[in-house]
């Protein structure tokens, strides 16, 4: 029997199961955060002792992995993989591959080992692999770097939006009334002095006042919606572009709670149309399941065993919490 590893580690916590070659679960593991941009010490210890709770679990040792893959948050460039690499080498498993914890949301979503992944969660990010398993990612690097929104930047244009309707310098907009019960305030003066005097940084929930504000109505919260479209759309067209997919016939999968829990379609009809310029075949799917059951599905092909409509089946039960 084969078995395979699948990891996914971000910022809070990180996630390892254990799978045979049916897709059945055998084995689980939890710990902390594994970003090492946020402390290589303890990211390395939350994997390490992840790893090993899944395979106590499981009642496996490392040896007993056919072949394991690590979604990484923090992943980004070489000099992560400098980093990275070193570590995980340490755990000892004879088939290993290390990728951003993006790629695997990307394979989660898809019954195909290629494609894109739009994540716009806290942040945003865009990656995509070609049928030739080149990859390239834009984006995710932040506002400077020539990203716009994600979780907090669209926080931020609430806020702002609120601000500048009360000075006179915007136009009216129900994110004014949303603002001021989410975060209990009586007024918008009250609000601002408040945010001015104690230094307070912008929530990041006032981000889901979007798509409400917009499905009713508000022109504001709309055109925000539509600017994170237009640029999510503007990064997978460019990563297309750049892995000459224009041609084929792939999913977009959208992960991130900022386009899968809302009901507004307004950033994903904008995608659609961004991107239906430079490829004419891509499909959307939403991201459904846990990223981390990509991670299985990339152990397996990476193994050379094609992954079985029974595995498919098993694991998209393995939902999101």
């Amino acid at each position: 029997m084969a078995y395979y590893l699948g990891m996914d580690s971000g910022g809070s916590k990180t996630f390892v199961v254990i799978t045979d070659e049916t897709g059945t679960i055998v084995g689980k593991g939890r710990g902390g955060g594994g970003n090492h941009q946020l402390g290589k010490e303890p990211a390395f210890h939350s994997m390490r002792e992840s790893v090993r709770l899944a395979l106590e679990d499981a009642k496996l040792t490392k040896e007993d992995i056919t072949y394991a893959v690590f979604g990484l948050a923090g992943a980004d460039r070489e000099a992560d993989y400098n980093i990275l690499t070193p570590f995980i080498d340490t755990l000892g498993f004879k088939n290993s591959y290390i990728c951003g914890d993006a790629m695997i949301a990307m394979r989660a979503g898809t019954t195909q080992a290629d494609g894109v992944v739009l994540l716009c969660g806290s942040g945003l990010n865009c990656v995509g692999m070609n049928r030739s398993g080149d990859v390239f990612q834009c984006g995710g690097f932040g506002y400077a770097f020539g990203d716009f929104g994600g979780g907090y930047g669209l926080a931020t244009e609430v806020f702002r939006s609120v601000i500048r309707n009360w000075e006179g310098r915007g136009q009216a907009t129900m994110l004014t009334e949303l603002t001021l019960q989410e975060l209990g305030y009586n007024s918008v003066q009250a609000m601002f002095n408040d945010f001015l005097d104690r230094e307070l940084p912008i929530p990041l929930q006032l981000a889901k006042l979007l798509m409400p504000a917009s499905q009713a109505g508000d022109e504001v919260a709309k055109q925000i919606l539509l600017e994170q479209g237009e640029e999510l759309g503007l990064a997978a067209a460019a990563t297309i572009e750049r892995l000459n997919m224009q041609q084929d016939t792939f999913d977009i999968v959208l992960a991130g709670s900022v386009l899968t829990r809302g009901q507004d379609p307004t950033i994903e009809n904008r995608i659609t149309e961004v991107v239906g310029k430079v490829a004419p075949n891509h499909g959307i799917r939403k991201l459904q399941v846990e990223p981390l059951v990509g991670a299985i599905y990339m152990a397996m092909e990476r193994a050379g065993t094609e992954v079985s409509s029974e595995a498919y089946d098993k694991l998209s039960q393995f939902l999101m919490d």
